[in-house]
């Protein structure tokens, strides 16, 4: 069958062409995300028992962040890169200004009060640290050297250190991941790995008698046997295992959960939601939404391997990996072969705070993307 086109369909098309370029939005990562956060939306409301002001409260934090998004895709990536020195700078005195006039919650001291609202800097952090050490190695041989590497390590060091201390391990552990994924790229020897993997591991006794708080050990040693209290400390992941086992094949059904519904399974619409989905659409729904994150991820990749300079492939791989760490570790921890540290499940999880770094790493990820030189032939 023969397909005629008409001119004024030539002129949408260039049209749209134009359009989507001035948005500088890349399409499939987008849709992507916006089926996270639909899914966000679905899980909310089913464990926050129709509640509309919890829907409320989370789309404006979604359009909070998707126009933050919106906004770094339209930056040119030169300019992240001019300003990685004083946003890092920043983020550094921000969060050596949480210890000393810091807002307390649940025991830890991770809040600036602004008047207007709380802001939490090690969230920013995770975002200038792969921006900074991404900067510092652009500027230098590829693979670096083992002085570079020392360098670019201290950089790491300094907001690490500065969040455990307030404490928040979980948060460090990403930030510090974040820069050491920068590092990977850049083409460090495995040797190196290896090496400071062995130096990490022969330093844990050292922490974990010194300085890891009562709580963050109780969290260890729940992780290796949650049965020794089931009453008590093994309660969260003990009840999140029956959500997810009770889930079966296909699920009970959207709305269907008993754990959440009937108080058993806490924090159900924030760090366990993962559990409350796996009960109401079972197996298979879950390998479908980790299909949806491998995708999500895969696009990255890709955005990552055509950027047309080191510190835009720096960069841009090093915000794809913390994204999966994301993944990995929450979904880790509540089907329990993680021990439970304060990680999300990205773009579904209730909350604001990592909605905003994570939209705003994806919309530094469209920037590379669209902002690219077109080379000549």
């Amino acid at each position: 069958m023969k397909v005629e086109l008409r001119p004024e369909q030539f002129k949408e098309h260039s049209l749209l062409g134009r359009l989507l370029r001035r948005l500088h939005i890349d399409i499939p990562l987008l849709i992507g995300l916006l089926l996270l956060l639909t899914i966000s939306f679905m899980m909310l409301y089913s464990t926050g028992n129709k509640e509309t002001a919890l829907l409320i409260r989370q789309a404006v934090r979604m359009g909070v962040a998707g126009g933050l998004m919106v906004v770094l895709a339209h930056i040119d990536p030169r300019q992240f890169q001019r300003y990685s020195i004083p946003l890092y700078g920043v983020g550094v005195v921000l969060l050596a200004a949480v210890l000393l006039v810091g807002d307390v919650g649940k025991g830890a001291q991770r809040w600036l009060d602004l008047g207007v609202f709380r802001f939490q800097p090690s969230e920013m952090i995770k975002i200038t640290t792969p921006m900074m050490l991404a900067w510092y190695l652009s500027g230098h041989d590829i693979p670096p050297r083992w002085y570079h590497i020392v360098v670019a390590t201290a950089f790491i060091l300094l907001p690490t250190l500065l969040i455990v201390r307030q404490p928040d391990l979980g948060t460090s552990l990403l930030v510090a991941s974040s820069g050491v994924f920068v590092l990977y790229f850049a083409g460090i020897s495995w040797r190196f790995l290896l090496s400071s993997a062995t130096g990490f591991m022969a330093f844990t006794p050292i922490y974990w008698h010194f300085f890891m708080r009562e709580y963050q050990k109780d969290r260890v040693l729940t992780f290796l046997n949650p049965e020794a209290d089931p009453m008590g400390k093994g309660y969260h992941i003990i009840q999140s295992k029956i959500a997810i086992g009770s889930g079966g094949v296909n699920g009970k059904g959207w709305q269907e959960n008993t754990q959440s519904q009937l108080d058993f399974l806490p924090e159900s619409s924030t760090d366990f939601i993962f559990a409350v989905f796996a009960e109401e659409f079972g197996l298979v729904g879950c390998i479908g939404l980790l299909i949806l994150y491998l995708g999500i991820i895969a696009r990255g990749f890709y955005i990552a391997v055509q950027a047309q300079d080191t510190y835009c492939r720096l960069l841009a791989g090093s915000l794809v990996c913390t994204f999966f760490v994301y993944v990995f570790v929450n979904i880790g921890m509540v089907i329990g072969i993680l021990p439970v540290v304060g990680v999300p499940l990205p773009l579904i999880s209730y909350g604001g705070t990592s909605m905003v770094t994570l939209l705003a790493g994806f919309g530094i990820l469209m920037s590379i993307h669209t902002h690219k030189k077109i080379l000549p032939s």
